[in-house]
C-alpha cells in the first residue's frame, strides 16, 4: 500500500478508499493554458474536472454510458492557480431507477506550501443511457467492479436508494 501523499487524508482499502468527503475520484494539476490572464484557473476548467469526477462516481453503478443532466450551483471560495494540485472527492449521495446523484467536493493543495484550500462543491446528476441516448435504468445488484494492483477485484459500495 502507498502512503498517503502529503494533505491527503489515509483511508482504508475496506471502505473503498473512501472518507468523509467521498473518494478521491480525479488529481489534476493545472497547466498555464488553463488560466485566465491573471494567473487563476478559468471556472469552466473547474466545472469540466467536476464533470469528469461525477462521471467517474457515477461508473462505480454500472460499466455504461453516463450523462450529466444537471449540476446545481456552484460557488467558487477560492482561486486555483497554476502549479496548485485540484483533488476531486466524489460520494453517491441517491441512487433512482435511471439516475445517482453525486457530490463533489474541490480542494487545492497550494504550490509550494501544500495547504489545503476548499474551492467549491456542486452536486450533479448522471443519468445511465443507451446508444440512443435514451434513458436506461441500471442494475444496483450487478455493481461495477474494480480492478486494484496485483489483479484483485473489488465489488464497489452502492449508495442508498432515496424516494
Amino acid at each position: 500500500m502507498l502512503a498517503p501523499i502529503m494533505g491527503e487524508p489515509s483511508t482504508s482499502p475496506s471502505d473503498g478508499g473512501a472518507d468523509s468527503r467521498g473518494r478521491l475520484a480525479l488529481r489534476v494539476m493545472p497547466m498555464p493554458k488553463d488560466t485566465n490572464p491573471y494567473g487563476s484557473v478559468f471556472g469552466g476548467v473547474i466545472l469540466s474536472y467536476i464533470d469528469q469526477a461525477g462521471f467517474i462516481e457515477a461508473r462505480r453503478h454500472g460499466l455504461h454510458r453516463w450523462v450529466t443532466v444537471a449540476i446545481d450551483r456552484v460557488e467558487f471560495k477560492q482561486p486555483v492557480g497554476v502549479g496548485d494540485v485540484v483533488n476531486l472527492y466524489a460520494r453517491t449521495v441517491r441512487q433512482g431507477r435511471t439516475s445517482v446523484t453525486v457530490e463533489v467536493d474541490v480542494e487545492a493543495e497550494r504550490y509550494g506550501s501544500a495547504h489545503v484550500v476548499h474551492v467549491t462543491a456542486a452536486r450533479l446528476v448522471m443519468v445511465a443511457t443507451d446508444d440512443q441516448g435514451r434513458a436506461i435504468p441500471f442494475t444496483r445488484s450487478t455493481a461495477a467492479t474494480e480492478t486494484r494492483a496485483g489483479g484483485e477485484q473489488t465489488g464497489v459500495q452502492q449508495g442508498q436508494e432515496q424516494p
